[in-house]
């Protein structure tokens, strides 16, 4: 790096640290002043070294990681009365703090409930097919309102009722047949399976019918 580039972020980081008056780690530099100023993790390194080398700046060593803060000298000594104005200021803006955070909470839970929401054009949109689709059922239900095919509750019973009388009378005949051939049967030499080939007689069963339930 050159000298006047060296100058450079030394005048930033000195400005920077006398600004903020607080305790900083070369990290904390590099990371606050990096995208604004361009400055590289070497050069912020290098600077504050020379900075505190120079007595610009207090450095101070925690285990491995080093500090460094503003030379408090520099600054006008301030009174009891002047720091409990500051407190009472620090008191009083840290309510206000606290109030603009529970305000930008509240307005950050109304827009994400507002980008959930649809847009004007959305809402016209889902209206316009809303009504599409409205028509097309009311157009099927006009159609089978207007067919002549309808079965009134009265054929329905009545067709019910007869196939009742028939699913009886089926059971009533199939019993009397089967009766009769049982009868037939217990005189009969051969197999009832003989019997019935020779009479010609075909059961339910072998053409895989079931008498439905009623």
């Amino acid at each position: 790096m050159s000298k006047s580039k060296d100058s450079g972020a030394i005048g930033i980081i000195l400005k920077y640290l006398n600004g903020q008056n607080r305790p900083h780690s070369t990290q904390d530099v590099f990371s606050n002043l990096q995208k604004e100023h361009g400055l590289g993790k070497t050069a912020v390194v290098k600077a504050m070294e020379q900075l505190a080398q120079q007595d610009k700046i207090k450095e101070k060593v925690y285990g491995k990681q080093k500090i460094y803060f503003a030379d408090q000298e520099q600054f006008p000594s301030v009174s009891d009365s002047e720091l409990r104005n500051l407190d009472a200021q620090i008191s009083k803006l840290s309510t206000t703090l606290q109030g603009t955070q529970q305000s930008c909470r509240q307005l950050e839970s109304e827009l994400k409930d507002l980008n959930k929401s649809m847009t004007n054009e959305e809402m016209l949109k889902e209206i316009k097919e809303l009504k599409k689709e409205c028509s097309i059922h009311q157009e099927k239900l006009q159609k089978i309102k207007s067919a002549t095919n309808h079965v009134t509750p009265e054929h329905k019973e009545k067709v019910y009722n007869e196939r009742k009388q028939y699913c009886n009378e089926w059971k009533k005949r199939k019993r009397m047949a089967m009766d009769i051939f049982d009868a037939i049967l217990e005189g009969y030499p051969k197999s009832k399976k003989q019997f019935y080939e020779e009479v010609g007689v075909e059961t339910d069963e072998d053409l895989n019918v079931t008498l439905p339930d009623i």
